[in-house]
């Protein structure tokens, strides 16, 4: 059987840069080798694309970028040159690529951009097209989606940079509809990058600033006291969620730090919730996967109100975590799959979605 080239691509100018160099070598060293040759390709916080030809083992520390065999590389579109184009010796050369994964996280890699230039070079790729990865990546256009569709969630307002002049005017109001504590975040990040929890208007102006240093829209979202459950969602047209799992967060909430670099956070899966519950967050998973036009996988999370039992959808992250600790590939296993099986689930449905595996 002919093996299938993929190229995985990592790193990427986001501020999620180092968790997509920990995803990727976790993809790398679980593509079977029997099955893919895989084209590792870095991406630089400069944007710098080079096709990496090192150990795995100096990915995560940021190493590879010094690489002496690495090679200037670029998909071309429109160029004549399918594939990777490589650039050596003052000359370029493509290699053939089956199909792309972009572990790429964050802006730039989870936003549609990444997805457009792939569409553009007629490369098949996993995840989530350029509609349904814009769409997921804007928090406030993604809650407008959710609103229109019926799907739960929690109260929520926002604003853009340059009504920072009227702060004072705006925060009032967003308090009066929210209450005190306010979870403020910027409307494209993820990885609770540039999150903050507001428990005062001196501390809600503070998040605002500091939520505008990762972009010029912000979003205010109600607190809410709940568990937080997370749904592994797969496929195309036919779709299907896995059991929730759970967050035993370590910290006030889930931090960057706590999902990636402390690792002192807990799961349970299934989460602890009853049978019942458990069924509402799946469906409600499927439902919003679908409104938000997700192809591929995403990984969806949800707050399980304590009280009420109001399941409320927090947001969809359509190329989420893969590192040895990240719930999606956590979730898939405890449903059954393998790492190795999952990767070839989800480049199987990638070429479904071009067409590639029908010739």
């Amino acid at each position: 059987m002919k093996k299938l080239t993929v190229a995985v691509l990592f790193g990427g100018v986001s501020s999620e840069h180092e968790v997509s160099r920990k995803s990727a070598v976790s993809v790398l060293s679980n593509l079977d080798p029997e099955k893919y040759e895989a084209l590792p390709v870095g991406i630089t916080r400069q944007g710098r694309w080079y096709l990496y030809r090192g150990p795995l083992q100096a990915m995560p520390t940021g190493e590879w970028e010094q690489h002496p065999d690495n090679l200037a590389a670029a998909f071309c579109p429109g160029s004549g040159l399918d594939g990777l184009v490589v650039f050596e010796n003052g000359g370029c050369r493509s290699i053939p690529v089956d199909v792309v994964f972009p572990v790429l996280h964050g802006r730039n890699g989870e936003d549609g951009t990444v997805q457009g230039l792939l569409e553009l070079a007629g490369l098949p790729y996993v995840g989530c097209g350029v509609l349904g990865s814009a769409v997921c990546m804007d928090k406030i256009i993604a809650n407008r989606v959710m609103d229109a569709a019926g799907i739960p969630r929690c109260e929520w307002d926002c604003m853009e940079k340059w009504q920072m002049p009227d702060f004072d005017s705006i925060a009032a109001g967003v308090i009066e509809k929210l209450g005190f504590p306010i979870f403020v975040k910027p409307a494209n990040a993820g990885s609770s990058v540039g999150i903050s929890k507001a428990h005062n208007a001196e501390e809600l102006r503070r998040a605002v600033q500091l939520a505008l240093q990762h972009d010029t829209r912000v979003l205010f979202e109600r607190f809410v006291d709940g568990q937080e459950v997370e749904c592994a969602v797969r496929g195309n047209e036919d779709v299907t969620g896995t059991l929730p799992g759970e967050i035993l967060a370590s910290d006030e909430f889930y931090t960057y730090d706590d999902k990636y670099i402390s690792g002192t956070s807990r799961v349970a899966i299934p989460a602890n919730l009853c049978p019942e519950k458990l069924e509402e967050v799946r469906t409600l998973a499927v439902k919003a996967y679908r409104a938000l036009c997700c192809r591929g996988l995403s990984r969806v999370d949800f707050f399980v109100e304590r009280g009420t039992g109001r399941v409320l959808l927090n947001e969809i992250n359509t190329l989420p975590g893969f590192t040895d600790i990240s719930m999606y590939p956590k979730m898939m296993i405890a449903a059954g799959e393998t790492y190795s099986g999952l990767l070839d689930s989800l480049i199987s449905l990638a070429l479904e979605r071009s067409g590639a595996a029908n010739g």
